[in-house]
């Protein structure tokens, strides 16, 4: 049976499993979840996936996806006033 299992990674090289599927450029919380916007507050934890990579194996595919943290300047793009 083939299957696809998803991470994230972080940007001091940890590892953990990720909810689902992410693409290139989301804004994503510390956990990998999606991160809805206008945020309330430029003071958070929020990441952008800026690499997807694969890793196939005989019976399914590791899906790597690479965070960059943002900076709180950064951020204040996306908070609501």
């Amino acid at each position: 049976m083939y299957s696809e299992e998803y991470f994230i990674v972080y940007p001091e090289g940890d590892i953990q499993q990720a909810p689902g599927r992410l693409s290139i450029n989301q804004l994503v919380d510390i956990n990998g979840y999606p991160v809805s916007l206008p945020l309330q507050t430029n003071k958070q934890l929020v990441y952008r996936i800026t690499q997807i990579t694969r890793k196939e194996q005989r019976r399914g595919c590791e899906i790597y996806h690479y965070l960059e943290q943002l900076t709180a300047d950064e951020l204040s793009e996306y908070v609501r006033f």
